[in-house]
């Protein structure tokens, strides 16, 4: 499989946004890295809609970074999207948002979410955190190989 972006970001808060790319690029772990700050704009992505109609939906990332809290559609939304749909089921789908609530952990653990990560305050922890997920995910972790031609 061709992916052109290996790490979707979805991140309204553009300081959290700038920290999290900034980490990953540190440890080269964001050279094919696409960050979007809103839910609709997300979905068009990942569905090859709107601006994003050129591109092959099977060319989809191989991670997704999703924060709960987004303007338009929020990331529980995106989360069932994508979860739900044969073509993008299999990309691995970390939640990276600031919500302890246990309603929103189990939401997302019954929406399909591979992880959830509760964002840390510091600066370097946060920083840490991004990148222990970033290496695992990108480095470590063995995806499904699998075709989606369909």
């Amino acid at each position: 499989m061709k992916t052109d972006e290996e790490i979707l970001l979805v991140e309204d808060n553009a300081d959290e946004a700038m920290l999290t790319i900034r980490s990953l690029k540190k440890n080269n772990l964001a050279n094919n890295l696409i960050h979007i700050d809103d839910g609709a704009e997300a979905l068009d992505f990942l569905f090859a809609r709107g601006k994003y109609y050129d591109r092959k939906i099977q060319n989809g990332p191989k991670l997704i970074l999703l924060d709960l809290k987004l303007p338009k559609v929020d990331g529980f939304q995106i989360l069932k999207a994508v979860k739900s749909d044969p073509r993008t089921k299999l990309i691995p789908v970390i939640v990276l948002t600031s919500s302890q609530q246990e309603q929103d952990v189990i939401s997302s653990y019954e929406l399909g979410v591979n992880s959830y990560v509760v964002k840390p305050v510091n600066f370097e922890l946060f920083s840490k955190a991004v990148i222990d997920l970033g290496m695992y995910w990108m480095m470590i972790n063995v995806p499904p190989i699998h075709s989606n031609e369909k």
